[in-house]
């Protein structure tokens, strides 16, 4: 199974507004481990970032200048991803874009689901948290995932870090369950009990009489020295009167 996870940043909110990439990130997991594979690449916008974005991303008009523009990458980045299911966090965002993208090339590239199927690790977050805060800094808090690093938003290190939290979520049962309630962050049902065919009947030893005799001299000794406080002696009795 090959997945990659993916995020980007963008030079605004809404691509119907003209709105482009500026940079995409791709992690890959192949049977739910990392492969070291990764796609990188930030992207020329023809166009300014508007300043609240650049507050989130910390990347400037002028560090886009003499980057490729997404035509000039979008066979490299399609090869890398086809066939996969990209993990993506809140993926109308992101699938919206690389639509708007898409479309926009000439020739009938199609949408991004024509290459790749789509799984939104928010939407399974808010499954399994219902209620609380499901963005990527809190689910890291919740799963104990290191982001200290995150600063600012990244694509790649942002798809590196949801790599994590996806491993966590899926993964089962990732802390200790007591007295039959299941941790928060299952998402997995537990494992049925397992019982063995075809073993032998345990064998019963019993106390000899002589054994039984230096048992009840042993509480009787243990009653006189605590005052008549033997709790066994008192369960006995309670058993046998």
């Amino acid at each position: 199974m090959r997945q990659i996870v993916l995020d980007t940043e963008t030079t605004g909110l809404e691509p119907g507004d003209g709105h482009r990439i500026i940079e995409i990130g791709c992690v890959e997991l192949v049977n739910r481990r990392l492969t070291g594979n990764t796609y990188h690449q930030y992207l020329q916008p023809d166009r300014e970032i508007d300043p609240g974005a650049m507050e989130v991303h910390g990347i400037s008009n002028e560090m886009l200048a003499d980057k490729p523009r997404f035509a000039d990458v979008a066979r490299d980045f399609l090869d890398f991803v086809s066939g996969a299911e990209l993990i993506i966090h809140n993926s109308p965002f992101d699938v919206g874009f690389l639509n708007h993208e898409l479309k926009r090339l000439e020739g009938d590239w199609g949408r991004i689901d024509k290459h790749c199927s789509v799984l939104d690790t928010l939407a399974m977050a808010r499954q399994l948290h219902p209620g609380q805060k499901n963005n990527l800094d809190a689910l890291c808090k919740r799963y104990g995932i290191d982001n200290a690093h995150r600063e600012l938003h990244g694509a790649l290190l942002d798809a590196e870090i949801l790599a994590d939290v996806y491993l966590a979520m899926t993964g089962g049962q990732t802390t200790l369950s007591l007295g039959g309630s299941h941790a928060a962050g299952s998402a997995a049902a537990p494992e049925a009990i397992r019982r063995l065919s075809g073993r032998p009947p345990l064998r019963v030893v019993r106390a000899s009489a002589d054994e039984q005799a230096a048992h009840e001299q042993r509480l009787q000794a243990i009653d006189k020295a605590s005052g008549g406080k033997c709790l066994w002696q008192a369960e006995d009795g309670e058993q046998t009167g």
